[in-house]
């Protein structure tokens, strides 16, 4: 799938609920792939890409264009909160009291968060419980955090119509934790192979890795 191909599937989907597809926020996640073949997607006019590993972001972060908006997007360590909050546009990932107290050292105002809901209820995945997040979001912005919204990793579809219950209920937990909490605008989910369905769901946000770089490496 082609870059274009892929932007012109996401102004479909919007196309098909009425939306707006600049609504709509795509994250190119560069995990594995070289700056070179970062900058052949920058060079298209791209500038939100994302990363799930603090060095090698960091690593990336260095060597490429000032003007890139770095979306981190996996589970992160405390102990590496240092590397990635420099360069970070958007945390997608918050998910606990000891990450948000590394994450708000630093100089001047921490980049903003979203919370990660463990919407599938998988033991190996990182995230807040649905029946959780009124008192984490609470938690977070009392210490300080900027909470623009949520994010979810929902089940690996067999189909991408698989995904669609799971983004529809995140949609819900958006409106029902934003009547509590002002600021929960954002809901990033939807990766390559459901997109076009989180799309249809409400997504501001999708993150896109094989769907725009190909298979990783």
């Amino acid at each position: 799938m082609s870059y274009e191909e892929v932007m012109s599937r996401v102004e479909a989907a919007a196309a098909r609920v009425g939306r707006d597809p600049e609504e709509i926020t795509v994250v190119a996640v560069s995990k594995t792939k070289t700056p070179e073949e970062v900058m052949a997607v920058y060079e298209r006019g791209h500038r939100d890409f994302g990363e799930n590993r603090a060095k090698e972001m960091a690593r990336k972060a260095s060597r490429l264009p000032d003007d890139i908006r770095w979306h981190f997007v996996g589970a992160l360590q405390s102990n590496k909160a240092s590397l990635v909050r420099p360069h970070t546009h958007l945390l997608h990932s918050m998910d606990r009291r000891s990450l948000a107290k590394a994450w708000l050292k630093g100089p001047g105002l921490p980049p903003p968060v979203l919370v990660q809901v463990d919407i599938g209820d998988e033991e190996q995945k990182s995230g807040v419980a649905p029946g959780e997040l009124h008192e984490t979001v609470g938690l977070l912005k009392g210490m300080g955090l900027q909470v623009l919204g949520l994010m979810s990793l929902p089940p690996a579809p067999d189909r991408p119509d698989d995904s669609r219950p799971y983004f529809a209920e995140m949609r819900r937990l958006r409106h029902q934790v934003g009547a509590d909490h002002s600021g929960i605008v954002e809901l990033s989910m939807g990766m390559s192979d459901d997109f076009e369905v989180a799309v249809e769901e409400g997504a501001s946000i999708i993150r896109l890795g094989r769907a725009i770089f190909g298979p990783r490496t």
